[in-house]
């Protein structure tokens, strides 16, 4: 394995949520389905994301309600499927770096 390879699985084990986290969206953002963008978008004072079918699922489901394997279950029903877990944890790191959220 390359050193660069080591760092990142590294950055990416501390940037992990933790499972007991209740993640929920930042009071700066809103979460809203947007028709002329055909899409769920994430809307903020300096602008908007546009949310893919995937994003918009999880964060759908970021109230601070469910820790992350009742996020992850409660996917994994709505889709039938299994082994979203890695997928949904890394999502969450990644909205986490990017201030979304809390």
């Amino acid at each position: 394995m390359s050193d660069s390879t080591s760092t990142k699985r590294v950055q990416e084990a501390v940037d992990a949520p933790d499972d007991s986290m209740r993640p929920q969206l930042k009071r700066l953002f809103r979460l809203q389905w947007e028709p002329a963008q055909d899409a769920h978008v994430l809307l903020y004072p300096e602008g908007m994301v546009k949310l893919n079918q995937s994003a918009a699922q999880i964060l759908l489901r970021c109230d601070g309600s469910r820790d992350i394997p009742a996020l992850v279950a409660d996917l994994e029903a709505a889709f039938n499927t299994t082994n979203l877990g890695d997928d949904v944890r890394a999502f969450v790191a990644g909205a986490r770096a990017r201030g979304w959220l809390e």
